[in-house]
């Protein structure tokens, strides 16, 4: 049947609704299970990966970045001898048994108790307080315990408070740093929980592809240094160590100290740390999520000519897209595809990403199959399995509806899959596949997931995204 493109979405959505609403009630009993989820696949390959615990071996391909730090200059010994008093290592500890579970770094800020460090050293404690605590360890050996007292998910910072003062060498004031491209700038951490060390390098600019706004700094951070500060030569403290690289030399990101500055007059303010942080990382992934597709929705989708198809893409700062083809003269098939995604998502926890975007199409096309062979072929790329399972424990089963609908200019087999948050309340993850069905020779097979949205945007962006699906003009 045809429908216009309105009557369309609300159809093929409200079964969607429906299915969702049944899934996240039926998991509502589950919510208390501490079962440690199976390791998944990042939903995105983000452009750098948190460094807060020594990394695994390396993979095919991959370089391990462990080598020893460079010998600082004259300068940075200078620095680290000023700073290493207000140096800690921060660690999440089981609490049954108190062994390691993995280890970041910190540092007081002034002479009072504060302590900077990245929301992603101290996740586990924030997501599950009954498991996991805290402790700091410092440049003496001595350790106390730290208590959690606000998070930023969406620029991967947290403050935490400790039993001990700094002598004041970490300055966090209320003005902006102002930084100079090549400017010397040096870090400071525990990398590999080998000892305290520095690090020097250079400031190179602001990250374009990051949603949010990073450092570039061309220097070593390993594992272990997240959380760490970034000073210039005078001291000033310039950003947080957060991540690395790892398939470049020397490329390392730092979190501008302005969003610091927030986050510690936030703590500062408030007289009691939250009894559970859940929700309020809940909230600032809803936040995330308004914007993000606000800015993906902001204008129409580009639209691309794929062979005798029209798809949509966005291309900006936050998505690159990269094209491919299989062809080959004596191929049976040729398949070429478009493939749009956000360089970076945000950071939740060890087992999980959100907050992120992506689209792929590709073009299927054949002269020499029987109809029914490429049929066949067309059906098995059209994979609905590869949406998920129940057995990810932090989301709810996949509630998926199916319809055959009629775009502006194409029919289209469309299936949509939404998954629920359990820890936060409003957050679920679309997928939705769509196939064209009017060519026994050529098959347009498009997919769109959506991380961490809200029911609400989840239905605008697959709606316009399957709208924009049609035959080209050509």
């Amino acid at each position: 049947m045809r429908l216009p493109s309105a009557a369309l979405a609300t159809l093929f959505f409200g079964a969607a609704a429906s299915l969702a609403a049944a899934s996240l009630a039926g998991a509502a009993g589950k919510a208390d299970q501490r079962a440690k989820p199976a390791p998944q696949p990042p939903l995105v390959i983000p452009p750098a990966t948190p460094p807060a615990t020594t990394p695994p071996a390396p993979g095919p391909g991959e370089t391990d970045e462990t080598a020893a730090l460079p010998t600082p200059s004259s300068a940075a010994q200078t620095l680290y001898s000023a700073a290493s008093a207000d140096l800690l290592q921060i660690r999440m500890l089981l609490r049954n048994g108190r062994s390691q579970s993995s280890v970041g770094s910190g540092f007081l800020v002034g002479t009072g108790n504060l302590v900077l460090t990245n929301y992603h050293v101290v996740s586990q404690m924030a997501l599950d307080p009954d498991v996991y605590l805290g402790e700091y360890v410092d440049t003496d050996g001595k350790s106390g315990p730290i208590e959690l007292l606000a998070v930023d998910v969406l620029h991967d910072l947290a403050v935490v408070r400790v039993n001990r003062n700094g002598t004041g060498f970490f300055q966090v004031g209320d003005k902006p740093v102002k930084l100079v491209q090549g400017q010397y700038l040096y870090s400071l951490g525990n990398p590999l929980d080998l000892g305290f060390a520095i690090s020097e390098g250079s400031y190179n600019g602001i990250v374009t592809r990051s949603f949010y706004e990073q450092l570039i700094f061309t220097g070593p951070i390993n594992s272990g240094m997240s959380g760490g500060p970034s000073v210039t030569a005078a001291g000033v403290v310039a950003g947080v160590n957060v991540s690395k690289r790892r398939d470049g030399e020397l490329v390392s990101f730092l979190v501008p100290i302005k969003y610091a500055q927030a986050l510690l007059r936030q703590a500062s303010a408030q007289p009691h740390p939250p009894k559970d942080f859940n929700p309020l990382i809940g909230q600032q992934l809803l936040a995330h999520q308004r914007a993000l597709i606000d800015r993906l929705l902001a204008e129409p989708l580009s639209m691309r000519a794929m062979g005798p198809y029209q798809v949509p893409v966005r291309e900006s700062q936050q998505l690159r897209c990269w094209g491919r083809s299989n062809f080959r003269a004596e191929a049976e098939y040729t398949v070429d595809s478009v493939s749009c995604a956000m360089e970076a998502a945000i950071y939740v926890s060890d087992t999980q990403q959100t907050g992120h975007v992506s689209m792929t199409h590709q073009v299927l096309r054949s002269s020499s199959l029987h109809p029914l062979q490429f049929a066949v072929l067309a059906s098995s790329r059209f994979r609905v399995d590869s949406i998920g399972t129940g057995r990810d424990t932090r989301l709810t089963r996949p509630a998926c509806a199916e319809m055959f609908v009629h775009t502006a200019t194409l029919p289209v087999r469309a299936v949509t899959c939404v998954r629920a948050y359990r820890k936060f309340a409003g957050l679920y993850n679309f997928t939705l596949l769509a196939a064209s069905t009017d060519d026994p020779h050529a098959s347009l097979q498009s997919r769109l997931d959506l991380a961490g949205v809200s029911y609400e945007n989840g239905m605008r962006a697959t709606r316009a995204f399957l709208a924009a699906l049609g035959r080209s003009r050509r």
